[in-house]
């Protein structure tokens, strides 16, 4: 798995990727809610760059899978953490969460795997516990 630098557009935009793919695919309704929040100007990504680390993400997860058919297995928990631990700023975390979970919400479905990535990333930046209902979520202050 490739590594960005700390705080930097691409770890960002790579955390809410991995959200795209964790229900098996990415739908049009979730990419566009993502260019409706502006999310690469936001980020400062070239435009077309959410889509390069989408692609890269892919190719790096392509690689780990071994002799697993899921794209997503080679992601364990210390991958997740070291993921995760790119993105400190706090304010680039509520981004990320509130990019994440439009994404997540804009195909009116949230699946458990999108759930638990959202609450893992949250739990591990200690912003709180998304509610498992479906329905509106606000995006908890960093403590």
């Amino acid at each position: 798995m490739r590594s960005y630098p700390r705080n930097s557009p691409e770890a960002v935009a790579r955390i809410v990727a991995l959200l795209l793919i964790s229900d098996g695919h990415v739908s049009r309704s979730e990419l566009d809610a993502l260019h409706g929040l502006y999310m690469e100007q936001e980020l400062s990504l070239p435009q077309g760059g959410f889509g390069k680390v989408l692609h890269g993400l892919c190719e790096d997860l392509w690689m780990g899978m071994h002799e697993q058919r899921v794209l997503t297995a080679s992601i364990d928990g210390p991958t997740l953490i070291l993921l995760f631990a790119e993105v400190t700023d706090p304010e680039l975390r509520r981004k990320t969460l509130e990019f994440a979970y439009t994404a997540a919400m804009a195909d009116s479905h949230l699946a458990p795997s999108e759930w638990w990535l959202m609450n893992a990333a949250g739990q591990y930046w200690q912003m709180g516990v998304m509610p498992s209902g479906i329905g509106h979520y606000e995006l908890a202050q960093a403590a």
